[in-house]
């Protein structure tokens, strides 16, 4: 039986009965939060993925950088979206350190309350698309998602899935068939998004240093010292943001430890399996 996501289709006979898995076009997934050694889906089949964030005090760049990775490594539309628009005064503050960021990137600040407000998000939200949410806890999401639907989620007509891992409380996901005819998916809140097998998504999200270090000197250059450093020369010379650097390489470094830490356990599962099928031959030759 396949491990399975909220998002994924599956075929079922006439009885309700397990046939197969069709194939995912997108999947999000990350390292299982805590000092468990594994990936944990979070969705699947997502055609726009809603980044949340507050334009308050709880504003993060290098936070969105990090959802973007794990967006941009699923191959998904990507949408930033700033709440707290009724209590912000300078909402185009906010609009350009994310154009600065990343100028191609869609960016929306709504009222999360008001209906009109939200209205901006549903070209994304029509009929056959797919649409998920992430952020961290008390950015408004939820409440941004009430509003979508024209009611409280806890009363629509929702698929839950609800589970505990490690030592984080109950958490849930859900997907919900929106007024357009869109599906919108909800994820928790997460305290904590470790990277894993994500390199492709990081250097797609900085693009701008990853083209950069095409030119250094030394193809294994870390940028940090060496001579003939491209991305160094730029940073002194102000054509690029250390704030992106020291980010672009924490989150390298953060997925390449963690995509070494699951081959092993891989690596290990295979050859616990192979002893365990060894025994079992060696005892149907013994009884034979």
């Amino acid at each position: 039986m396949p491990e399975f996501s909220v998002g994924d289709w599956i075929v079922l006979d006439s009885s309700g009965g397990f046939i197969r898995l069709l194939e995912r076009f997108s999947l999000f997934s990350r390292k299982a939060a805590g000092t468990k050694v594994t990936t944990q889906l979070i969705a699947s089949n997502i055609d726009t993925v809603f980044i949340v964030s507050s334009m308050n005090q709880d504003f993060n760049l290098n936070r969105i950088e990090r959802y973007l990775a794990v967006a941009n490594e699923a191959g998904v539309e990507t949408v930033v979206v700033l709440t707290k628009l009724d209590t912000c005064k300078h909402p185009d503050q906010y609009v350009v350190q994310v154009h600065d960021m990343d100028p191609f990137l869609s960016t929306v600040t709504v009222n999360s309350l008001d209906p009109e407000s939200v209205c901006k998000l549903g070209g994304w939200c029509i009929e056959g698309n797919t649409v998920a949410f992430l952020g961290s806890s008390g950015v408004g999401k939820s409440t941004l998602i009430n509003t979508l639907l024209g009611e409280s989620a806890q009363q629509t007509n929702a698929i839950r899935e609800d589970d505990a891992k490690g030592r984080h409380t109950t958490t849930s996901r859900s997907i919900h068939i929106l007024p357009s005819g869109g599906l919108l998916l909800d994820t928790p809140g997460m305290r904590e998004l470790q990277l894993a097998e994500c390199e492709q998504g990081i250097e797609d999200t900085f693009s701008e240093i990853t083209e950069l270090a095409k030119l250094c000197r030394f193809k294994d250059c870390q940028h940090e010292n060496e001579p003939g450093c491209v991305v160094r020369s730029a940073i002194e010379s102000s054509g690029l943001d250390e704030r992106r650097l020291t980010n672009y390489l924490k989150l390298m470094k953060e997925q390449e430890l963690n995509t070494a830490t699951l081959a092993e356990k891989r690596a290990r599962d295979r050859e616990f399996g192979r002893h365990i099928h060894s025994y079992k031959k060696s005892k149907r030759n013994k009884k034979g």
